[in-house]
């Protein structure tokens, strides 16, 4: 007989390392590049050395003069909190009662939960690699009733629990954890749980969160690929070997724009471009590109099942959060999720990690990451914008 105490040992023991594999390697193409580490965690704050520049103690000279004065590495130190990533599921007594005689019952239960989990995670880890860490889905245009219109639905979907924000960031009272219902993507719109909405309650140019996230989310490309303000803790400004190389306005993609960027960050910045993620349509141009001057697109498979076209032995992958008519090319060995510990489930003072939800017959359990992503050498990377789309 299936029981709560089943579920538990269940999620303990059979669960959590085929889901955390899962959600570490699975979930996306990039990040099942990234290596994961546990080292330079101090407290909550992750704390990289990192070189930039060379040595300076190297010179030439005549047989009698003096040697070169000694001039060691340039160093600085990156600092990040670690951020606090979640994933929920919750099981309803009833649920759990109705297979206490049936154990197919209760594994297709926590099966179903557990693989709604991964395909959550692997929207929001997946949206958070292209963000600056704000956590702002999409900016308000205008409002109607309960449909809202933005500027872009990429990085929404029907089920998340949003709030409206003002485009500061200040939360706005009122429109608080409303769950969304629908979206048209091609119309960029979206329905939205709770009484009407007025331009008075959310006016435009408020901005979407995903529930308590703002300002909580990983530091991704958006931030590392800005090229003002800060990054881990240092000025851009004044620190020019934090910025990445951009292009800007490239227009139509040819091997030649790529090549570029790619010869641009190896002469420049020793690094070598070993991964290109880009959004759907610039993947097609490029395949567009190369069918018109019959050039054979190569396919290669990388770690996780996914499948990528090459460029000169670099995949090429597309991905549904990379911004439209955007090209990144990446040197992945610069990238590490730094973190406290992997995947865990929250377990309260008993040891439990099923909980009943307060005045509630329904139990959740939480799995936790404390992590950020960090990039030891942005001025190694490159991005191109601005290429027309297929």
């Amino acid at each position: 007989m299936v029981s709560i105490t089943s579920a538990e040992n269940a999620l303990k023991t059979v669960y959590l390392g085929p889901v955390a594999e899962q959600i570490n390697t699975e979930i996306n193409p990039l990040l099942s590049k990234i290596k994961q580490s546990t080292q330079d965690v101090w407290g909550k704050e992750v704390k990289r050395l990192v070189q930039y520049g060379i040595n300076g103690g190297v010179g030439a000279g005549g047989e009698t003069d003096a040697l070169p004065t000694a001039g060691g590495n340039n160093y600085k130190v990156f600092t990040t909190g670690l951020k606090n990533l979640y994933g929920t599921i919750q099981i309803s007594d009833k649920a759990i009662r109705a297979s206490q005689n049936n154990v197919g019952s209760f594994v297709n239960l926590l099966n179903s939960e557990m693989e709604g989990l991964v395909k959550a995670a692997s929207f929001n880890f997946g949206r958070m690699l292209f963000g600056d860490g704000t956590g702002v889905l999409a900016t308000v245009k205008s409002v109607s009733g309960t449909e809202v219109t933005v500027d872009s639905a990429k990085n929404l979907i029907a089920g998340m629990t949003i709030d409206f924000r003002s485009s500061t960031g200040t939360i706005l009272d009122g429109v608080t954890s409303r769950r969304i219902i629908s979206v048209d993507r091609q119309n960029k719109t979206f329905q939205v749980s709770g009484t009407s909405l007025t331009a008075t309650l959310v006016p435009a140019n408020s901005v979407i969160t995903v529930q308590g996230s703002y300002g909580q989310e990983l530091t991704g490309l958006k931030s590392i690929f800005s090229e003002t303000g800060y990054l881990y803790g240092l000025n851009k400004s004044s620190n020019k070997w934090l910025v990445p190389y951009v292009k800007k306005e490239v227009g139509s993609i040819t091997e030649a724009e790529i090549q570029k960027a790619i010869d641009f960050v190896e002469e420049n910045a020793g690094s070598k471009i070993n991964f290109i993620v880009c959004s759907s349509g610039v993947k097609r141009a490029f395949q567009n590109h190369l069918a018109t001057y019959r050039r054979n697109t190569d396919v290669m498979e990388l770690k996780g099942g996914y499948k990528a076209i090459s460029y000169n032995g670099i995949p090429i992958v597309s991905d549904r959060f990379c911004p439209e008519g955007t090209m990144y090319l990446l040197n992945t060995d610069d990238f590490t999720l730094h973190q406290l510990c992997d995947w865990k489930w929250l377990e309260g003072e008993d040891g439990k990690v099923l909980k009943q939800v307060a005045g509630t017959p329904t139990y959740t359990a939480t799995l936790v990451k404390y992590a950020d992503l960090i990039c030891t050498k942005p001025c190694g990377q490159a991005m191109l914008s601005g290429i027309t789309e297929a």
